[in-house]
């Protein structure tokens, strides 16, 4: 009563409705975990592109911050030595003999019983002399114009 198919010769009996071929099955199967595997990459890419989008100010932020602090202290210490240089600067108002070299330098003051002369020499103050034989002054660029205008007249 058992039936011996050949390979060739037999036919095969339909499967019932309701469920699906083991080989079919499986390509299903592999097909939706494809389809799953490709959605659950998705929702992790949106999820990541979200959490870096939420994150994104707020780090912005930060380091704007850590710039402003870092200029800050930047300032504080040029204030600092601002403040320095002028308690330095007070405690030097204070003595009176500083008092008086300042007087007599910038001021020109004598002391009581004193003979004070100004001397003109013409530098301006500075210590080195006029020399004349330094550098050739150039012309105003109206003079040298002229000039260059005479010049080509002369040239016809």
């Amino acid at each position: 009563m058992a039936e011996t198919r050949t390979r060739g010769s037999a036919e095969r009996a339909p499967e019932p409705r309701g469920r699906p071929s083991p080989q079919s099955s499986r390509a299903a199967r592999a097909e939706s975990k494809k389809a799953h595997l490709t959605s659950r990459a998705a929702i992790l890419a949106i999820v990541m592109c979200a959490i870096a989008l939420s994150l994104a100010y707020p780090i912005r932020e930060y380091i704007a911050q850590r710039r402003e602090i870092a200029a800050l202290r930047q300032q504080e210490r040029v204030n600092q030595k601002l403040v320095e240089e002028l308690a330095l600067r007070e405690h030097r108002l204070g003595d009176e003999s500083y008092i008086k070299r300042e007087a007599r330098r910038r001021l020109h003051y004598c002391m009581p019983g004193e003979k004070c002369f100004v001397v003109l020499d013409g530098s301006g103050g500075n210590k080195q002399a006029a020399q004349p034989d330094g550098p050739r002054r150039t012309p105003p660029w109206y003079t040298t114009l002229w000039r260059s205008v005479e010049a080509a007249d002369r040239g016809r």
